[in-house]
């Protein structure tokens, strides 16, 4: 029943009717008892009430329930999806995700890319109003979702993200044009661009600085995040004899990163929790935001057919108990 809207509600206002019938039935039965006179009652003592005795209110409850679904009927209840056009208050968002081989490293738990899923998810249900895409990015890249509200759909993708899925690398450059390209057209006030990585820029057609000087033109702001504990983290690898772990220097371009913030308006985080990604959202959330619309479509469904094939099914079962079972002798 949470699916169901009623498009008569003030039908079911008929329902107060019920506990006034049920009342008056009482009254009018409590003493309709048939007498019989006899000499001694000595022989019916030891009789007990038959079954046809016990449910002879069957027929009463039965033609109460009967109502009941015809007045649910009269309300016309029916699915609905709540959809509509609407306005909405945000921001357009787009997070660009390294899924190089290097974000396998586990000082995450339980590693780098899985943590970052996660609380880029937590972070997508706690901006309800807010278009968000999703750009990943290794030695190449490409638009997993583009902007949308329909966040369903984005966190769908996010779940299907993993390392491997591109050529291994870390193209930092190529990756900010892609997410660039998603919000050059767009018409909100505030752009955003989150790049997570773990790395230093090692491969791509396109420079880090040049695609953070292009945001810049477009008025998109780059909040980039360094992921990685500070030292050595441990890195499994595939061997004859099952999977090993080795500690590997962390290397992350720290200077280009705030380079890349420092030019678009933006801030630089080091992130060896998921403290810093808080942080990144707490000053997402004092941004400027943009009025923006957002088509949603409805479609409502009758569902009176259960109701109304219960109430003639109950009708005829009454019929037949009053005429065959429960019949009168005049």
């Amino acid at each position: 029943m949470k699916d169901i809207v009623f498009s008569n509600p003030d039908f079911l206002y008929l329902l107060i009717i019920m506990p006034l019938l049920i009342a008056y039935y009482i009254f009018r039965h409590k003493n309709n008892k048939p007498s019989l006179i006899i000499s001694t009652d000595e022989g019916f003592k030891k009789l007990r009430p038959s079954l046809r005795v016990r449910l002879r209110h069957l027929s009463f409850v039965i033609r109460m329930i009967i109502l009941s679904l015809l007045i649910i009927i009269l309300a016309r209840p029916q699915s609905s999806s709540s959809h509509r056009n609407v306005s909405t208050e945000g921001i357009d968002i787009v997070i660009a995700l390294d899924i190089s081989t290097s974000m396998l490293s586990e000082d995450f738990h339980p590693n780098r890319v899985e943590a970052a899923k996660k609380t880029a998810m937590e972070f997508i249900d706690n901006r309800p109003n807010d278009r968000i895409g999703l750009v990943v990015f290794a030695g190449e890249s490409f638009t997993q979702c583009p902007v949308t509200i329909d966040h369903d759909v984005l966190k769908n993708l996010f779940k299907n993200i993993k390392c491997g899925m591109i050529t291994d690398g870390t193209a930092i450059g190529n990756g900010l044009a892609t997410a660039i390209n998603r919000l050059k057209d767009s018409k909100a006030k505030s752009k955003v661009i989150i790049l997570l990585t773990d790395g230093v820029n090692n491969t791509g057609f396109i420079a880090p600085l040049t695609a953070a000087e292009i945001a810049k033109t477009f008025g998109i702001r780059v909040y980039t995040i360094g992921i990685g504990t500070r030292g050595y983290a441990p890195y499994p690898f595939q061997t004859p004899f099952g999977i090993q772990y080795q500690n590997i220097p962390v290397e992350i371009d720290e200077g280009l990163l705030r380079q890349i913030a420092q030019i678009t308006d933006g801030k630089y985080f080091r992130a060896t929790g998921n403290k810093a990604l808080e942080n990144i959202y707490s000053d997402i959330d004092k941004l400027e935001k943009t009025r923006i619309d957002v088509t949603v479509y409805s479609r409502r469904t009758e569902e009176f057919l259960p109701y109304a094939i219960a109430a003639g099914i109950l009708f005829i079962f009454e019929l037949l108990l009053r005429f065959f079972y429960f019949r009168n002798i005049p």
